[in-house]
């Protein structure tokens, strides 16, 4: 399974669970998982990432297209696909808006397009004010999960190192 990150994954990360200051095993796992052709992000996340302009952005600066991957033709479909179900579920105008403008679209269609899993901090909602990542996965057929299923299912660990 190949899994695109959320730029809410990052950004969580850094300033949560896995600072890039004090946990570096996640962010090595996360290179290390993307040389194998499992963990990946799109452009536009890395343009959020970018505008923090603090140690993430540094972070990612060098991983360049291998992580974090263009838009392409072959997703024109996909483009269409989320859009048609975005503005086809209610949703207020400024939400359809917002979203469509956003990495989240993008996200999501890069995922229907290249049989990806999401993987975002996002949870479902109701409220049609806001359109959340996950939904629009269900909507559209895409895997949607969190960090920490990821982390689980990949059987990742981040170990210290025992010194003699």
């Amino acid at each position: 399974m190949a899994y695109l990150l959320d730029a809410n994954v990052f950004i969580q990360a850094k300033n949560l669970h896995y600072g890039l200051d004090f946990c570096p095993a996640f962010w090595d796992w996360l290179i290390e998982h993307n040389a194998t052709g499992r963990v990946f992000s799109i452009e536009k996340v890395s343009d959020e990432i970018a505008a923090g302009a603090d140690d993430l952005a540094t972070w990612a600066k060098p991983r360049g297209d291998a992580f974090f991957l263009r838009p392409d033709a072959n997703m024109l479909p996909a483009l269409a696909a989320v859009s048609t179900w975005v503005t086809g579920h209610g949703y207020e105008p400024a939400a359809v808006n917002t979203f469509l403008q956003v990495a989240d679209f993008y996200l999501v269609a890069h995922a229907l397009a290249r049989g990806f899993t999401v993987v975002t901090h996002e949870i479902p909602s109701a409220s049609l004010k806001r359109i959340k990542i996950p939904d629009v996965c269900i909507g559209v057929g895409v895997k949607c999960m969190t960090p920490y299923q990821m982390l689980r299912l990949e059987q990742a660990r981040f170990v210290l190192q025992r010194q003699a």
